[in-house]
């Protein structure tokens, strides 16, 4: 019988507990699918000041409650606090170090009311990263794996590799880092390399730093044993070219070896419209006409004319370039020439939200627009769109995309990353395939996307072909936690 693996999972946010977006989502469900295998997976990540300590179930652990973590110059108490996260595969603990001064405030990277980040989130995740590694010594607990994700968390396995390659807690524990988006590097001015601590050999472009700032991506990205991201497609795209890649491109081509891409997951036990508790009218494949009653509640909720036989597109996403919101305004008036209705949901900058909200006006009782975060309204907009859009300029995995199709929800999207992996252009006379897809990042080209889905919509049996292939797909997490284990195992043995 295979050995039962030790892993340790690091992120900076974790559903239920925190979050800003996808990394949450995934933090939040592949470990308990990776203890559904049988594994000894636990999570840890920040104790923010926006987490309630009753709602959350925190649990103070008066042996971790002194904990000496240094930063610079500086020596900073940590202390540690517990709670689970739970579902059919049982539960997985999640440990939150805690720093008042680093994590006490309201936000997690950025100010809440200014939308700045924080001056200090050098000195935050410098000590999270050290922070770690010396709570699981004060644990006495030995991962065979520490799994870190995205540049919050790049320090660890430079530590490991440098201040603790000698420590004999150590001895064996492997690194696996996850790129979640190659766009956020975690790039500081040079002068923080020092608060670090690592030795000065790695203070240059040879090192960790990168155009003349440090860069806590370049770090996990350089230092870990193994480099993993979220979709095949895009595994290939940040090695490309720096329109993926981001700077790093070369030092993806140089670990080539050691980059693959693992498809995220659906959780559907939070996304499934058979049991979401976020929507008035549950339904599967064999009730799929239940569906429209849900597009006359989120109609009726956002204030939408009763437009009968007109297609609802809907929209859930950060305001972002990231996500083609710029190209989304830009072909605004030529969407909605096609007849359609369409509900956005979303956070960003006034140069999105305000053309945005603008065009809201502009076609009163078409477009609503909710600039919030709104966990519930995501559902019922998953449930109630006919079709849901995604014109991202590049897009890892992309997790919405898998939901809309559960949802019989058709996707709309650019073929880029995970979008590109995980849909089928609709053939029309062979009845195949599941979304529509657009290639060059081009306003025509995404009309013409958005018109094929239009025309396909005019045909009710063309129409429920689509969506019932949807449905029939399965991207639940129990395939891709048994590739990560593998994964970890090719570490371990390395």
């Amino acid at each position: 019988m295979a050995k039962q693996l030790q892993v340790l999972f690091l992120s900076s946010e974790v559903e239920p507990f925190a979050k800003t977006g996808g990394l949450a989502d995934v933090a939040g469900a592949l470990p308990k699918f990776i203890k559904g295998l049988d594994h000894e997976i636990r999570v840890m990540m920040p104790r923010y000041g926006s987490i309630n300590d009753r709602t959350a179930r925190l649990h103070d652990m008066s042996r971790l409650s002194d904990i000496r973590i240094p930063v610079g110059t500086q020596e900073h108490k940590g202390s540690v606090q517990s709670s689970f996260l739970s579902n059919g595969h049982g539960k997985v603990q999640v440990y939150f170090l805690s720093n008042p001064d680093f994590f006490g405030r309201k936000g997690i990277y950025v100010h809440p009311e200014t939308g700045k980040e924080f001056s200090d989130n050098d000195d935050r995740f410098i000590f999270f990263c050290r922070g770690v590694l010396e709570t699981l010594k004060a644990l006495a607990w030995q991962p065979d794996v520490i799994h870190c994700n995205d540049w919050h968390t790049g320090l660890v396995p430079a530590y490991l590799k440098t201040i603790y390659k000698d420590d004999p807690f150590y001895k064996g524990t492997k690194t696996l880092f996850t790129i979640h988006n190659m766009a956020y590097q975690g790039v500081f001015p040079k002068q923080s390399f020092v608060k670090t601590l690592l030795p000065e050999e790695f203070s240059n472009d040879k090192g960790i730093a990168q155009n003349g700032s440090i860069n806590m991506l370049k770090a996990g990205l350089l230092f870990a044993d193994g480099i993993n991201t979220v979709s095949e497609t895009y595994a290939e795209e940040i090695a490309s070219s720096p329109e993926f890649g981001f700077g790093l491109e070369d030092l993806i081509k140089k670990r080539k070896a050691d980059v693959g891409g693992i498809l995220n997951g659906a959780d559907y036990h939070l996304w499934n419209p058979e049991v979401d508790p976020y929507i008035p009218h549950k339904y599967d494949s064999s009730t799929i006409e239940v569906k429209k009653q849900n597009t006359a509640a989120l109609r009726k909720h956002m204030g939408l004319s009763e437009m009968e036989n007109t297609p609802v597109i809907g929209i859930v996403s950060r305001l972002a370039e990231q996500k083609g919101i710029d190209l989304l305004c830009e072909a605004m008036d030529d969407i909605m020439a096609l007849g359609i209705q369409m509900v956005v949901l979303g956070v960003g900058p006034k140069e999105f939200s305000k053309p945005l909200e603008s065009a809201a006006r502009k076609y009163k009782g078409r477009i609503a627009v909710d600039g919030s975060f709104n966990e519930p309204l995501a559902h019922l907009i998953e449930a109630g769109s006919d079709m849901f859009l995604m014109p991202s300029r590049y897009e890892p995995c992309g997790l919405n995309q898998m939901y809309s199709m559960r949802y019989g929800t058709v996707p709309i999207a650019r073929a880029t990353g995970g979008l590109e992996d995980t849909i089928e252009e609709f053939s029309p006379e062979k009845k195949t395939g599941t979304g529509f897809k657009f290639i060059a990042f081009e306003k025509r080209e995404l009309i013409k996307a958005i018109q094929r889905a239009v025309k396909t919509y005019a045909d009710p049996d063309a129409w429920r072909a689509l969506m019932l292939n949807g449905m029939g797909k399965d991207f639940s997490w129990e395939e891709s936690a048994k590739k990560y284990v593998q994964l970890y195992r090719t570490l371990e043995r390395r």
